[in-house]
Order: structure tokens, then C-alpha cells, then sequence
């Protein structure tokens, strides 16, 4: 649910009351349910996947032991080569024909690395062709988890020759997850914090993959953890109005800070939804009031969570402490509020 766009002025004289102390969360559905049909749509990754000590069987052999009751069903629908255009000719006979209750959609390498062979994906074909493969599930009764294509290389300095078309894409994805309501597993960004800790070296493969794309043990035990996490947090989550924790973020710039250096600091700020897969919307804007009561405060932010934990993981992020080392020097004032939106 985006944050509510309200004007400065209005917003921090409400954070002077009482209203906006933090409500208790509103008890959510169990993340699985008895008798779950998932289904792992996707290309070679998942295909591998469902073989022994793929991501896909450790998601099966993880769900039977924490939930042996529920009886879940796991079914593999990978197929090597496979784009966007591809799940859609097959949806029917491979997907909805095996009734799921859920399906984790994990796509989009082959759509950007096929470009390199004149035989990749559109961006215009890739959106509108997986917000066909949703809607179809959706349709069907089904929940969708739509994951965020992993990557193609390794290195951490932004030298992968495909790495901005893939975070094009990806970007693609989670507008499609929000447009949709389905959840969101951002492995591109789970992939890439990972390996900023883990890849000192700055290797092209090896570390999560054999080959810069492929899952080797490790990458495919990081995906079915990854999984497992998102699949017990609540595959309905997105779609529950009012369930979110607002992170408010207000500053007031020293008067000798300049116009570019403050640019600077808003588009770090922006910069950290994608660095930081937790944050689950962010918006900003202006003082734009007429009443003259923002007292010097010029800029906000909200940022939202689904829950604590999320704000935990944010809080003490590489990426935000980094924001937070750029944009400390620059403030005069800085006001912070945290709340949970309610329906």
C-alpha cells in the first residue's frame, strides 16, 4: 500500500500528538495453510531446483519438516531457456492445470542474458507478458510470489557486463508485485548484499553460482532460505491494507549546504530501496504548505516496513549506514517517527 502523501506542514504538527503512537499489529493469517499446492515456475534455475539439493526439493524438504501436519505440496515447473514469453504459452498445462494454491514465479535471466543473441525479452513484452502470467494465476484462485531475477555475475562493482539491464528489469518486477498486490521476493537484492559481504575478491562466479548465473550448493541453499522466510511470512501479506510500519524521516539542511548537495543526499535516499530489499515502499516530497509551521523542516521521507523485523534488518544496513554517514553532516535537525498505518 504506498504511503500517504500529505504536506509537511500537516504531518508534523500531527507528530506532535498522540494519535500516531504505534497501534498493535493486526493478527495476520497463517502464512500456510493446510493442504498448499506451490508451485516453482521458472527456467533452468528452477528446473535444477527440483533435483536433489536443489532450492526448489530444500523448499519441499524444509516445509515437511516445520509444517509436517499441513500436508504441502511442492512441484517443480522449471524448464531450461525459458522467458517470460515462454511461461505464458505453457501456464495452462504446466501451472493451472495442477489446481496450486500458491505459485513462486523466479524468471527473467534468460529474457536479459538472451539479449546478447538477439533471442532476449522486450521490457514492453516482459512487463506485459508477466502481468498476464499473474493475472491468469490470480484468476485461477491462486497467490503469487513473484521473485526478482538473481544475477548474471558475480562482482560487486558493477562491472557485470548485463548488470543495469537486469536491475531494469527487475525493477519491472517489483512495479508488476505492487501493481498486482503479490508478494515480492527480491532475490536481486538479497543476491547483492550477500555478496558485497562474501566476495572480497570480487569473482565473477563461485560464490552463490558455478557460473556467474547457475546455482551452485550454496546459491541454492541461500534461495530455498530466502523462500522458506518469505513463505512463512505471510504469502497474503502485500495484499493487507493498513498492514505496514511507517518510517517517517524529516530534515532540516544546515543553511551552508548547498542545492546540489542536497540533491545529493535525496537521491541516496531514494537509492536505498533497491539496495535494501526489506523497505517496502518509499516516497518523498517537499514542504509545499502556505501556513508557515514546518519550523526549517524542508524534506520528507516514508519509508515503509511490513513489520519490525524488517525495520531490524534496515536499521543497522551497510547500505543505510552508509546514507546515514553522507546526509549526518548536513543536517541542522532531523525529526523521526515510526507508526503503523492503519486501514
Amino acid at each position: 500500500m504506498p504511503a500517504p502523501r500529505v504536506v509537511l506542514c500537516l504531518f508534523a504538527s500531527l507528530l506532535l500528538s498522540r494519535s500516531l503512537m504505534p497501534a498493535p499489529a493486526v493478527a495476520a493469517e497463517p502464512a500456510l495453510k493446510q493442504g498448499e499446492r506451490i508451485v516453482f515456475l521458472g527456467d533452468s534455475i528452477t528446473q535444477a531446483g527440483a533435483a536433489p539439493g536443489g532450492y526448489v526439493a530444500l523448499v519441499k524438504e524444509a516445509l515437511a519438516a516445520k509444517h509436517k501436519d499441513k500436508g504441502i505440496e511442492v512441484i517443480g515447473a522449471g524448464i531450461s531457456g525459458n522467458r517470460v514469453p515462454d511461461l505464458e504459452k505453457r501456464l495452462q498445462a504446466d501451472v493451472l492445470s495442477k489446481k496450486p494454491t500458491l505459485v513462486v514465479i523466479y524468471i527473467g535471466i534468460n529474457d536479459v542474458w538472451h539479449s546478447q543473441n538477439g533471442r532476449g525479452t522486450s521490457k514492453s513484452d516482459f512487463d506485459q507478458g508477466l502481468r498476464r502470467v499473474v493475472k491468469q494465476i490470480q484468476d485461477s484462485g491462486a497467490r503469487v510470489m513473484l521473485c526478482t531475477a538473481s544475477v548474471i555475475g558475480e562482482k560487486t562493482d558493477g562491472t557485470n557486463p548485463l548488470d543495469a539491464m537486469l536491475d531494469e528489469y527487475c525493477d519491472l518486477c517489483r512495479t508488476i508485485a505492487k501493481d498486482t498486490k503479490s508478494q515480492l521476493l527480491d532475490l536481486r537484492q538479497k543476491f547483492l548484499s550477500h555478496l558485497k559481504a562474501n566476495n572480497a575478491k570480487n569473482a565473477e562466479k563461485d560464490v552463490l553460482t558455478s557460473d556467474g548465473v547457475h546455482l551452485n550448493a550454496a546459491g541454492n541453499r541461500f534461495v530455498a532460505d530466502r523462500v522458506v522466510e518469505a513463505l512463512e511470512a505471510g504469502a497474503t501479506a502485500a495484499a493487507k491494507p493498513g498492514k505496514a510500519l511507517r518510517h517517517v524521516v524529516l530534515f532540516k539542511f544546515k543553511d551552508d549546504v548547498s542545492k546540489e548537495q542536497v540533491q545529493e543526499v535525496v537521491d541516496a535516499f531514494a537509492a536505498l530501496p533497491k539496495r535494501i530489499s526489506e523497505i517496502q515502499d518509499f516516497e518523498w516530497g517537499t514542504d509545499v504548505s502556505v501556513e508557515n509551521k514546518a519550523d526549517g523542516f524542508t524534506h520528507c521521507f516514508f519509508v515503509s516496513f511490513r513489520d519490525e523485523k524488517a525495520r531490524e534488518v534496515y536499521l543497522p544496513h551497510p547500505a543505510h549506514q552508509e546514507f546515514v554517514k553522507l546526509v549526518g553532516p548536513r543536517i541542522d535537525k532531523v525529526l523521526v517517527v515510526d507508526y503503523w498505518a492503519k486501514p
